[in-house]
């Protein structure tokens, strides 16, 4: 990647659009621009209305070109949800060189062949990533290139999803005008912004609370070991004020974003706030600890849930490096110590470390880009990410594009 480049992500969510623009600088990215919109057409995660879908990332998009002056002709889109598995798969090859040196075509060949695998014709392949590779017998190997042997295997995992969803995420993305350069597995690419490798290595949980879901992913010897998604978010705790207030959706959100707070016991009985009511001009005055009485047990449900969807991932004991958490919720005042208590682990917030994008919920966005400047500089080529509007498609199909964009893995 050549100084001065873009990279460009899309975060489709249930609540927000956004649309980010890095610039590599020398070894590094800076975020020079950010579009958002609110999420029409998508509900828990997945896209119910293509034409709302669409003109929300249009918007994203033409806010984002606005704030750096440049058009927008690709970008990376992330993609997650219940559709998402991981399949354990093998494969193995004969090192080809004639010295017999790892190289990195035998890394590809073996990756190739660990794909070779029969899936329904509803599952579509979107990757493969390597747990561990094998050089004559010799296991745990994370970077086999330069080794010496005669076979290489893989142990490793596919990572699948369902065809209709992943085409509805294309289809909209192409039909706003933006080309696919990639996809990018959600929990993949926020894990570059938001885990250390220790953390990793260790054993640790990330969890992105969002909107509309809550997406739970277990990172473990280095490696995603496993995905869950709870179908709730902050839509809930939304409904759930709207429901107590007897006010608008539109009020409870604005409401729940200015005074929310998930601790009754940190809530203040001093500052109040009037909330009109549904079918009337009457307004009703508040407090901010009436406010938490409510947000309070449906966060509770979130975290509880979450712990549960841990124990049945084979976590039960705990895990060493605790809770990593992100997602517009955790925004929400009290909300990290709520975690902390419900899950009776160590947690933190992961924020961004980048000028204009330091919230939980631009964890995802940030992540993609990282994730693509990591992949490029590793060997990974992938089309660059800006093109001038109205340029041609270069017409190969997005899975035949897709350039091992997990090359952290090898």
């Amino acid at each position: 990647m050549a100084k001065g480049e873009y990279i460009v992500s899309l975060d489709i969510g249930t609540s927000r659009v956004r649309a980010i623009i890095g610039e590599f600088t020398g070894n590094s990215v800076n975020i020079i621009g950010v579009g958002s919109a609110h999420g029409e057409g998508i509900r828990h995660g997945s896209i119910v209305d293509i034409d709302l879908t669409v003109e929300s990332i249009r918007e994203a998009v033409e806010e984002a070109e606005r704030m750096v002056g440049i058009h927008i002709g690709s970008a990376y889109v992330g993609i997650a949800g219940n559709h998402i598995q991981l399949e354990s798969s093998h494969g193995v090859v004969a090192i080809a060189s004639p010295d017999r040196e790892v190289g990195d075509e035998d890394i590809e060949r073996v990756l190739q062949g660990a794909r070779v695998v029969a899936l329904p014709p509803e599952r579509e392949i979107i990757d493969v990533v390597a747990k561990e590779f094998i050089v004559d017998g010799l296991r745990g190997i994370t970077d086999p290139r330069g080794m010496l042997g005669v076979r290489l295997e893989v142990e490793a995992y596919l990572i699948t999803g369902s065809r209709t969803a992943i085409h509805n995420v294309v289809r909209c993305v192409e039909k706003a005008g933006i080309e696919v350069a990639n996809l990018v597995l959600m929990p993949m690419a926020a894990s570059t912004v938001a885990l250390s490798q220790d953390e990793k290595k260790l054993g640790v949980a990330l969890v992105d609370i969002g909107a509309g879901a809550t997406s739970v992913s277990v990172f473990d010897r280095g490696v995603l070991v496993g995905t869950r998604v709870i179908p709730m978010g902050g839509d809930y705790v939304t409904h759930d004020i709207a429901i107590g207030l007897r006010t608008q959706t539109s009020f409870a959100e604005q409401i729940k974003l200015r005074y929310g707070c998930a601790l009754t016991r940190a809530a203040s009985e001093e500052e109040r706030f009037t909330v009109p009511r549904i079918g009337g001009q009457q307004e009703v005055e508040y407090t901010q600890y009436d406010l938490a009485t409510i947000i309070e047990p449906r966060m509770q449900e979130i975290f509880s849930l979450v712990r549960k969807e841990i124990e049945e991932m084979g976590y039960g004991h705990g895990l060493p490096s605790g809770y990593v958490l992100h997602g517009g919720v955790m925004s929400t005042r009290g909300a990290t110590e709520l975690a902390a208590e419900e899950l009776q682990a160590p947690v933190r917030v992961a924020i961004p470390e980048f000028i204009g994008v330091r919230e939980p919920g631009y964890v995802n966005g940030v992540g993609i880009i990282v994730h693509a400047a990591r992949t490029s500089l590793r060997g990974g080529a992938y089309e660059p990410s800006v093109h001038a509007r109205g340029g041609g498609r270069t017409g190969a199909g997005l899975f035949a594009r897709v350039k091992d964009w997990l090359r952290d893995f090898i």
